[in-house]
């Protein structure tokens, strides 16, 4: 590959990150969200609306230590959006659920995913969609930590 489409790939990849990190904060943070950061909201939809996850399950699909991860969830838990509960089988084990108000949290989040995605494809034929696709993989491929 030449020199100039590396440089240029390495400066969308970093500018592509930062943008959309600071657009998903202004979305996603909004007045009713102001009490919480996008951290957090990656948190809550990690915990999702399924079944209740424990603490390993949600730490393992963020990338941290259960410890960072029970840092962040004392503040979740005191400003109402998950509950925590210890297992009856092993009271070692946590499970941690959203609240209500958690879940109009996630579903929130969720709606600014699903308008970005529309954005983002909007305007390409499905070969292109499927190229996109790929290399989006690949790419995802890279930055997936490898045990």
């Amino acid at each position: 590959m030449e020199v100039k489409y590396t440089r240029g790939l390495n400066e969308m990849l970093v500018n592509l990150f930062n943008h959309v990190m600071a657009v998903e904060s202004d979305a996603v943070i909004t007045e009713e969200y102001k009490d919480i950061t996008n951290n957090d909201m990656h948190i809550i939809e990690a915990v999702g609306i399924g079944e209740p996850k424990n603490m390993s399950e949600i730490a393992k699909s963020l990338s941290v230590t259960v410890g960072t991860l029970t840092t962040n969830m004392n503040g979740l838990e005191k400003k109402g959006y998950i509950e925590r509960k210890r297992s009856t089988e092993d009271k070692r084990v946590v499970y941690t659920t959203l609240t209500e108000r958690g879940r109009k949290a996630f579903f929130h989040h969720r709606d600014f995913h699903k308008q970005m995605i529309k954005a983002a494809v909007s305007g390409l034929d499905d070969d292109e969609k499927r190229m996109l696709y790929k290399c989006l993989v690949k790419l995802d491929d890279f930055f997936t930590p490898k045990d």
